[in-house]
């Protein structure tokens, strides 16, 4: 089963590419893996902190991520894996992709505010040439209805 590869993170953007995967995946008999990075800074405290902090990120992450998946069972019929990973975050989906042939598409959502389309959107579009999936850049600014419509 071809899987669309969506990253979670608190951006407004996010919304827009979750709501894509899903739309997507249920309309190609697709499944989505919903991908949420712990960036290494955040453990930067005596270990017994950090290993506390990394507890929390969890459950926060696991939390966010049910919003999410709740959305896509009831609404779109399908029901997303999440995969929690540490490190860099364009390493690490660039790892999870290598890692997971049944990767299929990278869904990232761009930032509509004046300061670009965001860091991710703009590192992984510079590697696009060397990754082994496409990308699909959804603009955060497309409304519920457009979106409907174009997947």
């Amino acid at each position: 089963m071809r899987k669309f590869l969506v990253v979670l993170d608190d951006s407004r953007e996010c919304l827009n590419a979750m709501r894509f995967a899903a739309m997507r995946a249920a309309h190609t008999g697709g499944g989505v893996e919903v991908l949420a990075i712990i960036p290494p800074e955040e453990f930067n405290h005596w270990i017994g902190v950090a290993e506390i902090m990394r507890d929390e990120a969890r459950q926060r992450i696991q939390s966010h991520f049910e919003v999410f998946a709740k959305w896509m069972r009831d609404k779109q019929n399908v029901d997303p894996e999440l995969v929690i990973r540490e490190g860099e975050a364009v390493t690490e989906i660039i790892a999870q992709i290598a890692e997971d042939p049944e990767i299929g598409v990278l869904v990232l959502g761009a930032g509509s505010d004046n300061k670009g389309p965001g860091p991710l959107v703009t590192q992984l579009s510079r590697q696009s040439g060397s990754l082994p999936v496409p990308i699909t850049i959804v603009p955060g600014t497309l409304s519920k209805e457009r979106l409907e419509a174009i997947t």
